[in-house]
């Protein structure tokens, strides 16, 4: 089975990391990945993305035109990229910082997930991009919880390990926050 999914936001809400860890977990899961990491030249604020691909056999080129899956954190991001689904395709959209009203993308499944609130309400804005990661894996099913949580200690730098329960705890959200 192959899987892509690209992300797309702002730098500083982890799009990057989320993409990392995805590809750690995919890998973890014995898959072949590829991963291609776009950002602006701006530290935080600027325009971030990646995409991941992975396969138990080839991934091809991690160049994808029109994704399976994407996860759009920020409203530019949305109104760049939310089109560009394929059809059949899904996009999970942060809905603490997305308004998708009068846009219509038929074919595509829209999930829309307040993953800032979420993330607010356990303390940190900054794991939105764990909130992501566990509403796509919950969505779609490409990777398991468990593969996450393991892919956490080689994503994050060893003096961030202390805070890998809490970015399970994250994740976990997200993907209760996808069922409801």
């Amino acid at each position: 089975m192959r899987y892509d999914v690209f992300f797309a936001g702002y730098g500083g809400q982890g799009v990057l990391l989320a993409g990392n860890l995805l590809s750690y977990a995919a890998i973890h899961e014995g898959k072949n990945v590829s991963f291609f990491p776009a950002y602006g030249v701006e530290k935080r604020g600027g325009a971030a993305m990646c995409t991941v691909v992975f396969a138990d056999g080839d991934t091809g080129s991690p160049v994808v035109g029109n994704p399976s899956v994407s996860v759009l954190l920020n409203q530019l991001s949305f109104d760049k990229y939310a089109a560009k689904v394929k059809q059949g395709g899904i996009c999970i959209v942060n809905s603490s910082l997305v308004s998708s009203d009068g846009v219509d993308l038929p074919g595509v499944e829209v999930i829309m997930v307040p993953m800032n609130q979420i993330a607010l309400e356990m303390g940190d804005v900054r794991m939105v991009n764990m909130v992501a990661c566990g509403a796509y894996i919950e969505k779609t099913g490409a990777l398991k919880a468990a593969s996450l949580e393991v892919a956490l200690k080689k994503a994050l730098p060893q003096r961030n390990h202390r805070l890998i329960p809490a970015n399970v705890k994250a994740m976990e959200a997200g993907a209760q926050a996808t069922r409801a």
